[in-house]
């Protein structure tokens, strides 16, 4: 798995959109630590469970519309997301554009406006 050299040999991802696309794959492998990891501080949930609804969900693709570099230390990513809810037949999309931080040369997820 391309993401594994994040998820499991700590490196950093180089770009906010690489670091989409890694924490995209630890919610289909369900890591909430990396997840966590990844999260900034600011905006960071607690432990307890943010991941119940995903774990439960089936998760078919993402597509990155869009990725722009604002700044040395600000990005955002737009992405499309597809998934099947636990019990559910039909397939859903999480359509979003994601704000993303750079610190000590760390890219983090901040946080998310749904589209």
């Amino acid at each position: 798995m391309c993401c594994g050299r994040f998820h499991k040999a700590g490196n950093s991802a180089a770009t906010a959109k690489e670091l989409m696309q890694s924490r995209y794959s630890a919610y289909v492998l369900n890591l909430a630590d990396y997840l966590l990891q990844t999260w900034h501080a600011s905006t960071r949930p607690d432990r307890s469970d943010f991941l119940n609804d995903a774990d439960q969900a089936r998760w078919l693709g993402l597509t990155v519309k869009r990725h722009e570099l604002q700044d040395d230390t600000h990005a955002i990513v737009e992405f499309v997301a597809r998934y099947k809810p636990a019990g559910s037949g039909r397939a859903e999309r999480l359509h979003e554009v994601s704000q993303f931080v750079r610190e000590n040369n760390r890219w983090f997820y901040v946080d998310g406006t749904m589209i």
